[in-house]
């Protein structure tokens, strides 16, 4: 569908079809990018944040493995070397 939206003093003016067709709410905050040709997209913040967590649900899934395990094991591997570290130092300075 489209629809004609006017620019007002430097703020685009959305006719109310597109604002429901397109669920977007009053205060909503946009993202609007735009495009190699030249045009324009236009997505709420929500719908923005939605996607992302959508790709990083489909890497985490494709990836064959817990992200969130490993990084937990590796931050608690790297804590261990900080502790043996700190403890070599006490006991090499004192």
């Amino acid at each position: 569908m489209t629809y004609h939206a006017k620019v007002v003093s430097g703020q685009i003016v959305l006719p109310l079809e597109l604002r429901r067709d397109a669920g977007i709410e009053d205060g909503d905050s946009l993202v609007i990018e735009i495009n190699p040709d030249g045009g324009l997209s236009m997505k709420t913040y929500a719908q923005v944040v939605r996607e992302v967590q959508s790709e990083f649900r489909s890497m985490a899934q494709t990836a064959d493995r817990n992200l969130v395990d490993e990084l937990l094991a590796e931050r608690r591997a790297a804590a261990a070397r900080e502790t043996e570290i700190e403890d070599w130092r006490t006991r090499h300075t004192a």
